[in-house]
């Protein structure tokens, strides 16, 4: 890991696109270390998150055997909102990974107080 990669959020209502304030964001590793921690601003948007990962060079040789990308887990969570898991979410050298949030309010999931969309990014065959 010898170069970074970066990774924003835009966070909103579902339908309306209206951007959310205060979504607490964590991005850790696929063990579970934490590697950062956001509030979205009333923009909906967060602080670039760096990511260490692997070097650019490794994405220019196909079928090199290393992988050009690092995975990371992200969740978000704000009150009142369906919880969001993004599992396996690939980062890239001198690459910005642009997230999207769409959180659905929980008044429109009677019953689901507690229910979390869980989205899996399935691994790139480079």
């Amino acid at each position: 890991m010898n170069a970074t990669g970066y990774i924003t959020v835009h966070a909103y209502t579902s339908y309306a696109y209206l951007p959310l304030k205060d979504v607490a964001v964590s991005v850790t590793a696929p063990d579970g270390t934490a590697i950062a921690m956001r509030l979205t601003d009333r923009n909906g948007l967060i602080r670039p998150i760096e990511v260490p990962v692997p070097a650019k060079s490794a994405s220019l040789t196909p079928n090199s055997g290393e992988t050009p990308f690092t995975t990371v887990n992200l969740f978000a969570r704000l009150r009142g909102y369906e919880q969001i898991e993004i599992m396996n979410l690939q980062v890239f050298a001198d690459t910005t990974t642009n997230q999207n949030l769409e959180m659905i309010p929980l008044s429109e999931l009677p019953g689901a107080w507690n229910q979390t969309e869980i989205f899996d990014t399935p691994r790139q065959n480079l």
